[in-house]
Parts: structure tokens; C-alpha cells; sequence
């Protein structure tokens, strides 16, 4: 624990009524010491943050049981996260831990421009994971890689435009517009927030008061460095796909050259095979199945088909006793995860656990504000600190789940 200068303040007067006005600002009139309002301080902010524990180990459980019950949906909806994002805003909060240690350190030492400059840095760090986040959510509602109920991921068009939204999977216009344009209004209130707080500083400027043009410079540096979070996810997510669509270029120009080489055997190996068309039978016991099954939500009659034509395979050819004992191999069947029933769930506990985390970073952005105008202010000291002490406990302890969420929603397979 930290220590705090013991040294008293000055006398106190009290008057008739027991009001002793010799208290310093920082000191309350209910604490005694420095001491005392330090301890009880961290005892407060520790039983808040162990209700934060608790909060996030339903949905820590929540994964849990699900991934126990569903391995092969994870490991398959897992594939779309992006490591390289999720591993940038790792290392970002890991620096703004050491910043945000550094800040309590600077304020126990009465070092008031280093504190500034380290809760400032903090406050960058913040904004530039919600900036990585933008493009990592953007990128995802528009491939509808949504919550069940939302999910209209197709892989033969992982881009859909605002006019098939509309058309193919029966969202209104106001909600397709937004899923496909929706970087643009997940930046629009950080771009205000911008605007402001640049008119702000300039016109604490022209007015020449020193101390909001101090508060509001550091901020517009803290605005800008979300727009760089943005900017840096946009180049890593355009790289990936950019070398994932030359993948599919060579892979196509090398077919082209391949089909033009046997252009004259295709045709006649195409003549050779032709046969009629299956017609629809309405008697055919499987019919009924097949129709079922070309619906994204009936998994099960999907199931079905393939294990009746796995079946089939394992079985053509043999004769099985009574009695005997047969693999027939529809254990391992694999299942189609890319439904709304299946990948829609893992996608719901993602953004459920991403999203709240991502709040408990707007509301540490909040109060890291506050800081960094009392800092400006010079309201702390050697024997009044532990407002920093206590907002960068609860700093680390965001850091600290961002630490689990990232290795298990994407790197665990």
C-alpha cells in the first residue's frame, strides 16, 4: 500500500458547534487524518471492484458453458475475428497500464506536469482502442455477422449492399443503411466530440484563460488519437483483405489457364456425362427432408441429410449381423455453423462481453477526464492522492479482463 506523509496539518480550530475550519480542501471534515480518508478510500474502491469481478464472471460463465456444449461453433465463428486488431488494443491497454501506474506515482511525488502528461496518455491510449473497435464492429455488421435473430452472413456475398439488405433478408432501409454505413455513425460522436473541444480551445485562447486552454489542448490530442485508432484499423483490415482477394485472383487466373489449356477435353468429357436433369419427385421419402433443409435455420433436417448419406457410404457393400455392433460414423458429421441459430449465439456472447467492456472504457474515459482537470488544478499532493490511486485500480482491472477476453474469444481454437 501506498504510504502517505504523515505529517499533520496545522492546528485545527474548532468553533462552538464542533466545525473545525483549519481542515485542508482535500481533507473531509468527517476523516480525522490523511491517513484515515486514504484507507477508507481503498476499502470502498476494492468492494466496488470485487462487484465488477462478479459482474463479468456471469458472462465468464456464460462462455464457458457454451463453448462446452458447442466446441465446433466456436472454433468455426471464431475464424472471423481479427487477431491482428485484437492483439493492437492488447498492447495499447497494456501501455495505458503502465501510464495510468506512472500517473500514481507522479501524484504521490507532487509531480504535477508528469501527471498531467501521463493521464493524458492514458486518455490516448483509451480512444485509440475505441477506435480499433469502430473498425472491428463496422467490418462485422456489415458482413452480418450479427446477434441471432440479425445474422445474415452469406459466404458467396460476405459485402451486401444496402438495396439486398433490403430485398433478400427483409431489413427496413433506415436499419440496412446503418448496418452497411455504420463506421460512419459510430465515428460521428467522437468527430463531434473533436469539433467542440477544438472551438473550445480556441476560444479559451483569444479570451486568454490559461487554465481551460490547459484542460482543453491535452483533450483535442486525446480526440485525435481515437481518429488514429481508426485509421490503423482501417489499414490493417483494407491489408488482409486486399491479400485475401489476391489469393482469390491467382487462384481464378490459374483455373482460367488451366480450363482454356483443355478447353477441347472438357467439351467432350462434358457431352459424355450429360444426363437429364433430376426432376422434383413429390413421393420421394427424402423430399420433404430436402426442402426442410435448405432453410439456414433447420440444422436439423441439414443433420439429417448428411448422416443419411454418410450412412449410405459406410454401409453400401456390407452385410451386418444382428446384434452387431456398427460405426456408421454420424458422430462425426460435420455440422454447418454458419446459421443464425449456431454462429448468431457465439456472436451475441462476443459482443456482449466486448461491448460491456468496451462501457466500463467510455466510463474509466469519464473519470480519467475529471482527473486530468484536477491535475491541471494542482489538487493533489504527498498527503492527497488517492483519487488517482483509486481510478487506476479500477483502470487495471479493465485492462485485466481485456487480458482474458482477448486470448479466449480470439485465439483459443
Amino acid at each position: 500500500m501506498a504510504t502517505i506523509d504523515t505529517l499533520s496539518p496545522e492546528p485545527e480550530a474548532h468553533d462552538d458547534h464542533g466545525h473545525d475550519h483549519d481542515h485542508p480542501p482535500w481533507l473531509a471534515h468527517h476523516f480525522d487524518t490523511p491517513e484515515q480518508q486514504f484507507d477508507s478510500g481503498k476499502l470502498g474502491i476494492w468492494l466496488f471492484l470485487v462487484t465488477e469481478i462478479l459482474f463479468f464472471s456471469g458472462m465468464f460463465c456464460a462462455y464457458a458453458m457454451f463453448r462446452m456444449l458447442r466446441p465446433e461453433i466456436f472454433e468455426g465463428s471464431s475464424q472471423f475475428l481479427d487477431t491482428k486488431l485484437g492483439a493492437i488494443n492488447t498492447g495499447v491497454l497494456l501501455f495505458s497500464s503502465l501510464t495510468m501506474a506512472w500517473a500514481v506515482r507522479c501524484s504521490q511525488t507532487g509531480e504535477h506536469k508528469k501527471l498531467v502528461v501521463m493521464i493524458a496518455s492514458t486518455l490516448s491510449c483509451a480512444m485509440v482502442f475505441l477506435g480499433v473497435k469502430t473498425i472491428e464492429y463496422s467490418h462485422k455488421w456489415g458482413m452480418g455477422l450479427l446477434f441471432p435473430g440479425a445474422y445474415f452472413y452469406d459466404e458467396n456475398n460476405p459485402h451486401p449492399t444496402t438495396e439486398q439488405l433490403v430485398s433478400q433478408h427483409g431489413f427496413s432501409e433506415n436499419t440496412a443503411y446503418f448496418l452497411t454505413h455504420s463506421i460512419y455513425f459510430l465515428c460521428a460522436p467522437f468527430l463531434l466530440l473533436l469539433v467542440g473541444v477544438v472551438i473550445w480551445a480556441i476560444i479559451a485562447k483569444v479570451k486568454k484563460n490559461d487554465f481551460q486552454f490547459a484542460v482543453a489542448k491535452p483533450l483535442v490530442v486525446v480526440c485525435l488519437s481515437f481518429f488514429g485508432g481508426v485509421g490503423l484499423g482501417m489499414i490493417l483490415t483494407g491489408s488482409e483483405e486486399h491479400a485475401e482477394g489476391s489469393h482469390v485472383a491467382a487462384a481464378h487466373h490459374d483455373a482460367g489457364e488451366h480450363d482454356h489449356a483443355g478447353a477441347g477435353e472438357a467439351t467432350e468429357s462434358i457431352a459424355a456425362t450429360y444426363t437429364e436433369p433430376t426432376t422434383f419427385n413429390p413421393a420421394s421419402d427424402d423430399a420433404a427432408v430436402e426442402l426442410l433443409a435448405e432453410s439456414d435455420l433447420n440444422t436439423g433436417a441439414k443433420a439429417m441429410l448428411l448422416a443419411q448419406e454418410k450412412q449410405a457410404e459406410l454401409a453400401s457393400g456390407r452385410v451386418v449381423a444382428p446384434g452387431e455392433d456398427v460405426d456408421m460414423g454420424i458422430e462425426r458429421i460435420e455440422r454447418g455453423v454458419e446459421t443464425k441459430r449456431q454462429a448468431g449465439v457465439f456472436f451475441g456472447i462476443y459482443y456482449c462481453m466486448t461491448g460491456v467492456h468496451a462501457i466500463h472504457i467510455l466510463g474509466g474515459i469519464g473519470v480519467l477526464v475529471w482527473l486530468l482537470v484536477r491535475a491541471i488544478r494542482h489538487d493533489f499532493n504527498r498527503q492527497y492522492f488517492g483519487p488517482v490511486d483509486y481510478v487506476g485500480l479500477y483502470w487495471h482491472l479493465v485492462d485485466l479482463i481485456w487480458i482474458y477476453l482477448f486470448p479466449l474469444l480470439y485465439l483459443i481454437r
